[in-house]
């Protein structure tokens, strides 16, 4: 074990591998208030990458109903029940992070689902906590609660996965951070799905061997978001590259929305893994589960949430979500426009702040014709 820093956390901790940080972060922000669950983006990934044999039960891009819902079943609650109780307070995390809770010859806590825990992808869609009784009615915060969590492999810092591979065939790439499994080294040992605790690498049977959302390289590579981002009904999605805080640039919009503003959370950070997929937590979902899911911080990030149509900088950032297909490196707001532009400074788009209304009156007398609709 070497040590390593995770700014998530706030300390050094122990990681199987020195830490060495690619030239770009492949990262992802996801607004989990404007989901619905419609999984345009699972069939757009299943349909691109998992449609083989030996794939079935694959889902490299899910969206689960929380509380209740999971994929594979109860990933995150066995794995933080292994884990015990931990504080996730403000401040540097004193607790362990999987790596350092791992049993003695082992690289990192982890465990292996059953097959049976992978037969039923959308298990509590739509189910609620709680119930309600004769004569309720609505108040606020909501007595009761879902949200749905739209997930993919977090492309970690510190990959369970690599670091728990005994032949090394899942690696990190150095040009974008894009975690991979080298398909010609894999031997299907499972490490990689014993150990990540997301639990987003897959056994193929008919394989033999171990697979995982590639992030879409390909598209990446020449400047495209990735195919779950880009059919987003939702417009839920921003993907691009981060930076680490100590070089984060007010001008990218995942630096900004991550760094600067902390409105974007990382999902589970005291695991350790420095996830790179980051959330705009529910805003109806109690303080207590946010904490627990999105580590010190949640409740303030939904607070800023509700403030973004009086912030126009904010605001703005938001509205490039699902704008273009193109990787937005840079951003701006001038007037009541937000303007996206790659990586060489070209204009990729804008988009209005406020979407304009025209009303037409019902008779137009130049046209001596009747209208009634409003756009």
């Amino acid at each position: 074990m070497t040590t390593v820093y995770n700014w998530q956390i706030g300390r050094e901790m122990e990681y199987p591998f020195a830490e060495a940080r690619p030239k770009k972060q492949f990262a992802m922000i996801m607004d989990t208030n404007k989901c619905i669950a419609c999984q345009t983006c699972t069939v757009a990934c299943k349909t691109t990458w998992t449609s083989g044999r030996g794939q079935e039960y694959m889902f490299w891009n899910n969206v689960e109903t929380k509380p209740y819902g999971y994929y594979p079943l109860g990933w995150d609650v066995k794995i933080l029940d292994k884990l015990g109780i931990q504080d996730v307070g403000p401040g540097p995390y004193q607790g362990k992070t999987l790596f350092e809770a791992a049993p003695e010859g082992e690289k990192v806590l982890g465990y292996l689902p059953a097959d049976l825990d992978y037969a039923h992808p959308n298990i509590s869609e739509d189910d609620s906590t709680g119930s309600m009784t004769r004569g309720a009615f609505i108040t606020m915060p909501h007595m009761q609660w879902m949200h749905y969590l739209p997930r993919i492999c977090n492309h970690c810092t510190y990959p369970a996965c690599v670091g728990a591979c005994p032949r090394q065939s899942a690696y990190k790439r150095p040009e974008d951070g894009i975690v991979l499994v080298d398909q010609m080294r894999c031997r299907g040992y499972r490490e990689c799905v014993r150990g990540c605790p997301y639990k987003k690498p897959f056994f193929n049977s008919i394989t033999r061997t171990s697979e995982k959302c590639v992030g879409c390289y390909p598209a990446v590579e020449s400047g495209r978001q990735t195919q779950c981002t880009i059919t987003c009904i939702g417009k839920i999605r921003l993907q691009g590259f981060i930076s680490t805080p100590d070089k984060a640039n007010p001008d990218n919009p995942l630096d900004y929305l991550i760094h600067g503003l902390q409105l974007a959370k990382p999902l589970y950070p005291q695991l350790g893994l420095e996830p790179n997929v980051y959330y705009i937590p529910p805003i109806h979902v109690p303080g207590t589960y946010l904490r627990q899911m999105f580590g010190a911080g949640a409740e303030q990030a939904t607070a800023l949430y509700r403030t973004a149509v009086d912030d126009k900088k904010l605001l703005g950032a938001l509205l490039l979500f699902g704008a273009t297909p193109m990787i937005i490196e840079r951003f701006k707001v001038d007037g009541d426009t937000a303007y996206g532009y790659n990586e060489k400074g070209e204009e990729l788009v804008r988009v209005p702040l406020r979407e304009p209304v025209f009303m037409r009156v019902a008779f137009d007398e130049t046209f001596k014709t009747h209208r009634s609709n409003i756009t």
